[in-house]
C-alpha cells in the first residue's frame, strides 16, 4: 500500500514541516490525496517575518532584475504543469481536458509572464523652470494571499505575480480544500527566487483571519465569498491594510429576441457551467426574451445532454464533480427551492445521493424573488428566466447586491453594447460571458469586491504612491 504523502510548508525558502497535518481528499473518489500541513499561529509569525526579511533585498532590485526572476519562476510553472495539473484534478475534481486543469496550468503560465513583462514607469507631472514633479510606485512590503478551492493555482498566480513584480514579498495561503497543488507550485518557483520572497503556509480558516489582522502584512488580497470578504475587511480595519476583494458574483445575462439559439446554446451553457459553474464569473441568472424563449431552452438541454460528468482523470469527462459538501449542499437547497418556487425543471435537479455528483441542472420558469436567482448558487444549476421589455428586464438584472460581470446576447451589437452599458458590473461581455486575458482590468462592483486585478491597473494596486519634487 502506497504511503500517503505529506505536504510541507515553504517558508524562508526551505521546507518546513509541521505537527499537525490534515486530509485533502478527492471529492470523485473521497480517496486521501494528500496530507496538508496544518499551519500554527507561530507558522504565520515566521513567514511574515522571512517575508519581512526578504522585502529588504528584494524591493531594492531593479525593474529588470525582478523580472528576469519572475519569468524563471513562470517557467518553473511550465515545466512543471502537467505534476501540478494532476493534483489539481485530484483535489479539486476538475477534469484533466477541456476548460479543466491543463487549462488552469496553462492560464496559470500566461498571467505569469505577461505580468512579470509589465513596465512601473516612473510618470512626469512636471518638469519646467518651477522645478520637476515624478510621481513613482513603490512596493507595499509583505502581501497576504488568501486563495479559493475553485482555480486554487490560477488565482494564487493572480495574487502573486503582480505582487513579486511591484516588488513585494507574497504569503499566500490557499484554502483547506485544495492546498496541494498551490503547495507544490509555490515550492517549485522556490527553487529559482530569493529565499523569503514567496511563502506558502496552509491550515484552518482561523490562519486567514490571523493574516488579515496581521500587524506585519501590509495588504491582504482576497478571492472567495463576500461574506468572508467582509471579515477580511474588518479584521484589515485596525493595521489599515492595503486591500483587493474580489467577492461573489451572480452574473446576469440578457438574451435579446434577435438572436439564433441553436448557434448561442454552447456559449450560453459554457458561460454558465465552466468549471461545474464553480466560478466567480460565471453566468449565474439566464434572461430570456419571451419570442426566443422555448427554443433557448430546447438547444440548451440538447447541448447539455452531450456533456459527459464524471471522474477528472478519466480522458472524455468535461465536467467533474462539486468540490464540497458544504456546496453541494448549498446547490441542493437552492435547486429545491426553485422547484418549491414553482420552476419548471427542464433537466437535471435529481441528484444521486452519496456522491458529491450533481447532475447538469436547468430550471425555467423562476423569477427574481426565487432563492436560486436571487443567489449565488456556484454549482451546475442554472435559473433560465422568462422577459418581454427589454428596459425592465434591465433592472431586473441589476435588482441584486453582486455587481461582477454581466453578458448581452444579440446580432445587433451596437444594441447589445448600448444596453450592456446599463448593467451594474465590472466586466460586460457581447455574445459571451467569462473570458478575461491577463492584460485587461478585472473586478467588481457593489458586493462583488473592492479594486482589480490583472493588466496594469491591477500591478499598480500593489503600489503605493511616493510624489518627489526636485
Amino acid at each position: 500500500m502506497q504511503e500517503t504523502t505529506r505536504y510541507n510548508l515553504t517558508i524562508g525558502g526551505k521546507s518546513v514541516p509541521t505537527k499537525d497535518h490534515f486530509e485533502v481528499r478527492n471529492p470523485s473518489t473521497g480517496a486521501v490525496v494528500g496530507l496538508a500541513p496544518k499551519a500554527s499561529a507561530a507558522d504565520l509569525d515566521l513567514a511574515v517575518e522571512s517575508a519581512r526579511t526578504a522585502f529588504a533585498s528584494w524591493s531594492k532590485l531593479s525593474h529588470a532584475e525582478r523580472q528576469k526572476f519572475c519569468h524563471a519562476a513562470a517557467q518553473k510553472l511550465t515545466d512543471n504543469a502537467e505534476e501540478i495539473a494532476r493534483l489539481i484534478t485530484l483535489e479539486q475534481g476538475k477534469p484533466l481536458n477541456g476548460l479543466g486543469s491543463r487549462f488552469e496550468m496553462g492560464g496559470a503560465g500566461a498571467w505569469a509572464n505577461y505580468t512579470a513583462s509589465l513596465d512601473i514607469p516612473v510618470k512626469v507631472l512636471q518638469d519646467n523652470n518651477e522645478g520637476r514633479i515624478e510621481l513613482h510606485r513603490r512596493p507595499i512590503g509583505v502581501v497576504g494571499s488568501i486563495t479559493p478551492w475553485n482555480w486554487p493555482v490560477l488565482i494564487a498566480i493572480w495574487h502573486i505575480f503582480p505582487a513579486l513584480r511591484a516588488g513585494n514579498t507574497v504569503v499566500n495561503k490557499p484554502s483547506p480544500f485544495t492546498p496541494l497543488s498551490t503547495l507544490r507550485a509555490i515550492e517549485l518557483m522556490n527553487e529559482v527566487l530569493p529565499a523569503g520572497v514567496l511563502n506558502g503556509i496552509a491550515g484552518e480558516d482561523t490562519i486567514g483571519a490571523a493574516m488579515s489582522s496581521h500587524e506585519g502584512i501590509g495588504k491582504i488580497v482576497f478571492t472567495g465569498s463576500a461574506a468572508t470578504g467582509k471579515k477580511v475587511m474588518s479584521s484589515a480595519a485596525n493595521t489599515l491594510k492595503r486591500l483587493t476583494l474580489e467577492l461573489g458574483g451572480n452574473d446576469a445575462g440578457i438574451v435579446l429576441p434577435d438572436v439564433d439559439p441553436k448557434q448561442i446554446a454552447p456559449g450560453l451553457f459554457w458561460g454558465g457551467f465552466i468549471n461545474n459553474g464553480q466560478t466567480c464569473a460565471a453566468l449565474k441568472r439566464l434572461y430570456v426574451h419571451d419570442s426566443v424563449y422555448d427554443d433557448v431552452c430546447k438547444e440548451l438541454v440538447a447541448f447539455a445532454k452531450t456533456i459527459p460528468m464524471g471522474d477528472g482523470l478519466k480522458d472524455d469527462t468535461q465536467l467533474g464533480p462539486v468540490q464540497n459538501r458544504m456546496q453541494y449542499d448549498k446547490v441542493t437547497r437552492l435547486v429545491e427551492a426553485a422547484k418549491k418556487g414553482g420552476g419548471q425543471v427542464l433537466m437535471g435537479g435529481d441528484p444521486e445521493k452519496g456522491s458529491l455528483f450533481y447532475p447538469i441542472t436547468l430550471i425555467g420558469g423562476l423569477d427574481n424573488g426565487n432563492p436560486l436567482v436571487d443567489e449565488e448558487q456556484f454549482g451546475p444549476a442554472l435559473p433560465i428566466i422568462r422577459y418581454s421589455d427589454v428596459d425592465e428586464v434591465i433592472v431586473r438584472a441589476n435588482d441584486n447586491p453582486n455587481g461582477l460581470g454581466g453578458s448581452v446576447w444579440s446580432k445587433n451589437i451596437e444594441k447589445a453594447k448600448e444596453y450592456g452599458a446599463q448593467l451594474e458590473c465590472g466586466t460586460v461581455w457581447i455574445n459571451k460571458h467569462g473570458p478575461i486575458q491577463p492584460n485587461v482590468p478585472f473586478g467588481g462592483v457593489k458586493g462583488s469586491g473592492i479594486g482589480v486585478e490583472f493588466g496594469e491597473e491591477g500591478l499598480f494596486e500593489n503600489t503605493n504612491v511616493q510624489v518627489m519634487y526636485s
